[in-house]
């Protein structure tokens, strides 16, 4: 009989401790946004308005969180099936991926509570850093089954591009609460945050193997940035489409490589007698 194994991915049982953990790390992922309803703190919506910036995407752009939260779930009932206790990848990845789902509950119940400062700036980057390092445990996986493709990468990849964006958008933001660069809108400074973002997304993209979702969501992001400030300053706009193409052509770049093209997307892959 043939079928496809992949000898170089060893199984490793999951405790259970560590597929809960991260089904609650999604509860309180999507939870923690629902405190001001509660009378607990203020909505992320205003704090986010009363220290916008120059690189602050328009509204809409939020809405993104929905489709993020919806891969979160998949991901948390996915994992937490009988037949991913033996999975070595997501034993590997369960407890960063926890932190980092979990971490994002935080940064929301801080942020309404308080305000974007440096502790909302630390609290991202965990989580900023536990993303990337579960999407890169994916892109350097010997292989991904097509249920890892399906309910597990994306949900990464699309939460490290957004996290990308967002970091450097609560960094802006906790420096105009901290009154640096004062009150006068800094289309230079913008530009300067824009690139240096643009360029760690596109080192990530690289890193990422070409994961599809991270450079279409990072695009997304200063595609909002661009509509939000792009017509009041054109270079924050220019600034913003170079970050796009950039890594989008890394993206590219990466994706023109066949076996790039099949970790991400599948395929039929040579059969292996057992």
């Amino acid at each position: 009989m043939f079928a496809y194994s992949d000898p170089r991915r060893p199984s490793a049982s999951r405790s259970l401790a560590q597929r809960v953990a991260i089904i609650l790390a999604v509860v309180i992922q999507i939870g923690a946004g629902f405190l001001p309803q509660f009378g607990i703190g203020q909505a992320i919506g205003e704090r986010s308005d009363a220290v916008r910036t120059l690189i602050t995407p328009v509204g809409w752009a939020f809405a993104i969180w929905g489709p993020l939260f919806v891969l979160s779930v998949l991901f948390a009932i996915w994992q937490a099936l009988p037949k991913q206790k033996n999975n070595g990848l997501l034993a590997q990845v369960g407890w960063p991926a926890a932190i980092a789902l979990a971490a994002q509950g935080v940064w929301s119940t801080y942020t309404q509570i308080d305000n974007l400062t440096f502790v909302s700036v630390a609290i991202i980057l965990v989580s900023l850093a536990a993303l990337l390092y579960v999407a890169r445990s994916f892109a350097s996986s010997p292989s991904l089954t097509p249920a890892e493709r399906l309910f597990a990468a994306p949900a990464f990849t699309a939460l490290g591009a957004w996290l990308t964006a967002a970091s450097v958008v609560n960094v802006a933001a906790m420096l105009k609460l901290y009154g640096v660069g004062g009150d006068a809108p800094t289309p230079g400074i913008a530009v300067a945050i824009i690139a240096i973002a643009a360029l760690i997304a596109a080192v990530a993209a690289a890193r990422l193997r070409g994961a599809p979702l991270y450079g279409l969501v990072f695009a997304y992001a200063l595609y909002a940035i661009s509509v939000a400030e792009g017509q009041r300053f054109q270079v924050i706009g220019w600034a913003c489409f170079a970050g796009i193409a950039a890594v989008l052509a890394v993206t590219v770049w990466q994706l023109s490589r066949r076996d790039n093209r099949h970790h991400w997307f599948g395929g039929q892959p040579r059969p292996t007698l057992v």
